[in-house]
């Protein structure tokens, strides 16, 4: 993601910037979409949830521990 005026890193990562700044998706299927930085940290809470969800299901059809 570029723009929300965070600096680019040599390593690729950006620099701390405001959270109401917005940035560019780089690549990928909505690349060019403008977000605002806010909603990038959200976005990633939410996906780690998900696939922690969908772990604990596999987990619960092979141990048949549900709950847990």
């Amino acid at each position: 993601m570029r723009g929300g005026g965070g600096a680019q890193a040599r390593d690729g990562t950006c620099a701390p910037g405001p959270l109401d700044g917005t940035g560019r998706i780089a690549d990928g299927p909505p690349a060019g979409t403008e977000v605002s930085l806010r909603r990038v940290p959200i976005h990633v809470i939410e996906e780690y949830a998900r696939h922690n969800c969908h772990a604990d299901l596999l987990r619960e059809r092979i141990d048949g521990v549900t709950g847990a």
